[in-house]
């Protein structure tokens, strides 16, 4: 399978009711730069722009099934407020309504939530993708693509190591194969706001 390096700039919107809602945009100056077959963007999304040439534009939606999948009610959990105190005293620099965080499961497997409310008895969290649930229209336009080279590719390779999971769909700023996973950065719930490891619509997740 040949791996190809794709730089785009793109709109993604939220559809709801015939309603759109700006969820996320790059720029020709900051476009999203990925290397195709990778997991870095929603597979959806690389099918869509693979085989697109340099200027092309292009507007499609995607079904939630094809983006992030339905909404889980069983996504959103309660902590207890230990689990997040330092030294005894409850982290509220990092943890608050709104502020997505990095949690670890019982098998040491990291992984991104959302904090949704804060309070005496405890922390909720969800665990679902901001878009989960949402049908999604990208448009936009192809800035680059073509075959990329084994030094972009081994570069790539380290970098994931180095644990970035990959991005679902958008990196934000920046971006997967471009020094970093958006403004929120890998390990700090998105490229953009979506999140490496999780998966943007992101990057954000």
């Amino acid at each position: 399978m040949e791996h190809r390096f794709l730089s785009i700039h793109y709109q993604l919107h939220s559809m709801s009711d015939n309603e759109r809602t700006l969820e996320e945009q790059t720029t020709r100056e900051h476009p999203f730069q990925f290397i195709s077959g990778f997991g870095i963007s929603l597979e959806a999304l690389e099918k869509h722009v693979i085989n697109l040439e340099k200027d092309t534009e292009f507007d499609f939606t995607l079904a939630p099934a094809e983006a992030f999948g339905d909404y889980d009610p069983e996504g959103v959990h309660k902590l207890e407020r230990e689990v997040f105190c330092i030294d005894g005293k409850f982290d509220t620099q990092h943890v608050y309504p709104g502020a997505i965080i990095t949690l670890t499961d019982t098998e040491g497997k990291h992984f991104m939530a959302r904090v949704t409310e804060t309070d005496k008895d405890g922390v909720t969290v969800d665990t679902n993708h901001p878009l989960a649930g949402k049908t999604l229209n990208f448009t936009g336009e192809v800035i680059e693509n073509r075959p990329a080279t084994d030094e972009e590719i081994n570069a790539l390779i380290r970098h994931m190591a180095g644990g970035c999971g990959g991005c679902g769909g958008h990196c934000g700023d920046g971006g997967c194969g471009n020094g970093g996973c958006g403004d929120g950065g890998c390990g700090e719930g998105g490229c953009g706001e979506g999140g490496c490891g999780e998966g943007c619509g992101h990057c954000h997740e």
